[in-house]
């Protein structure tokens, strides 16, 4: 009893929660687990017994029953006959592997021209929209040098107009100082 209590407590620590709830449930699993436990277990080609002597967990000893000779008959594999194959069947083969080659290398064109089509439409469109991007760079150019045009002329109009307003007030000054002095002289 006490040693069933100890590979019981050994189980017990390897097998997972839900084997724990599982033999909780249904007690009959834990004595079958137990009973396992207690003697040797056979196999048709081994011996598998336990041994309680490690702490660490359960260990256990497996000895392999040689082979009889009478069972390696029985798995012995026999190679199916070779069939004879005729010149027509190689040729057909050849042809049909000539097939298969010159399909594959019709695809890889295929694909090779494909990929060609798509870096020359890439290339067409990077074309066009640098060109767009120029024509656009030089319009706005153009606008701006006609704005600066049109600053400009402005400006030297303004300029003209407050000098020839200073030259008339200039002339309206010494027109006044000539009457002065010829009315006190």
């Amino acid at each position: 009893m006490a040693k069933t209590a100890i590979a019981y407590k050994e189980k017990m620590k390897e097998i997972s929660v839900l084997s724990l709830i599982c033999s909780c449930l249904y007690p009959e699993t834990r004595k079958n687990l137990m009973g396992d436990f207690e003697g040797k277990w056979k196999h048709a080609d081994m011996d598998i017994k336990p041994i309680n002597k490690r702490a660490s967990g359960q260990a256990f000893e497996v000895i392999l029953k040689p082979t009889s000779p009478v069972s390696d008959a029985a798995h012995c594999v026999t190679t199916p006959p070779k069939k004879d194959i005729s010149l027509e069947d190689i040729q057909k083969k050849l042809e049909a592997a000539e097939d298969r080659r010159r399909s594959q290398e019709a695809q890889v064109l295929r694909a090779l021209a494909e990929k060609r089509e798509h870096e020359r439409d890439v290339l067409l469109k990077a074309m066009e929209e640098n060109s767009n991007f120029s024509r656009m760079a030089e319009e706005k150019l153009q606008q701006k040098m006609e704005q600066i045009e049109e600053n400009r002329m402005a400006y030297l109009a303004s300029m003209m107009d407050r000098l020839q307003e200073r030259e008339r007030r200039a002339q309206e000054v010494r027109r006044n100082k000539e009457l002065r002095e010829e009315v006190t002289a």
